[in-house]
């Protein structure tokens, strides 16, 4: 299974000989993280910031579960009532709380993705996990908040940004092979 999150969109899909055997997408992504996080600051401390800000947020002190690193992060924007600078310090608890929308939306449309599966598939499942790919897959805890709600391991992948471009590359490399796959795509 290979779960891909980029910036727009999450989809999970359940791969077997060759083919797509259950497909599940969403339209929420890395973006909507942090659309998310400008959100919760603008509602709890009066505060705009901007989508770079939010990213950085995301990356510093976001994630989707619980996890030993718990910093703060100082966050500088415009207070909204009086247009002036201001900072504010912002904790991880908060982020995650400010999260838990779009990260459930994510999670969520893997657990359907599993629950089209075959039951003849489990075994392979619970043998080799869940491939976590996509930018957004970098968000620290999102692969355990994962496991733990599908009941099936996340496999860390080496490069998480690039594997879907290599995987299409490695397709065109070996298209002869795999002609027959592409083909029956078609019907």
């Amino acid at each position: 299974m290979v779960v891909d999150i980029g910036g727009g969109t999450s989809e999970s899909a359940l791969l077997s000989l060759g083919g797509v055997v259950a497909l599940e997408a969403v339209r929420v992504g890395s973006f909507d993280i942090d659309s998310a996080i400008q959100a919760y600051v603008r509602r709890e401390y009066g505060l705009a910031i901007g989508e770079r800000t939010a990213e950085e947020i995301k990356w510093t002190i976001g994630s989707a579960a619980s996890t030993p690193d718990e910093g703060r992060a100082e966050v500088k924007g415009r207070e909204l009532m009086s247009g002036l600078p201001k900072t504010v310090v912002l904790t991880p608890v908060e982020i995650r709380r400010a999260i838990e929308e779009p990260v459930a939306a994510m999670v969520e449309s893997v657990v359907q993705c599993l629950a089209q599966a075959p039951p003849e598939l489990a075994q392979d499942l619970m043998a080799h996990g869940i491939c976590l790919v996509g930018g957004g897959s970098l968000l620290r805890g999102l692969d355990v908040r994962i496991a733990e709600d599908a009941g099936v391991p996340v496999v860390p992948v080496e490069t998480p940004m690039e594997c879907v471009v290599l995987g299409a590359g490695h397709c065109i490399e070996s298209f002869e092979a795999m002609r027959v796959m592409f083909m029956e795509g078609r019907r």
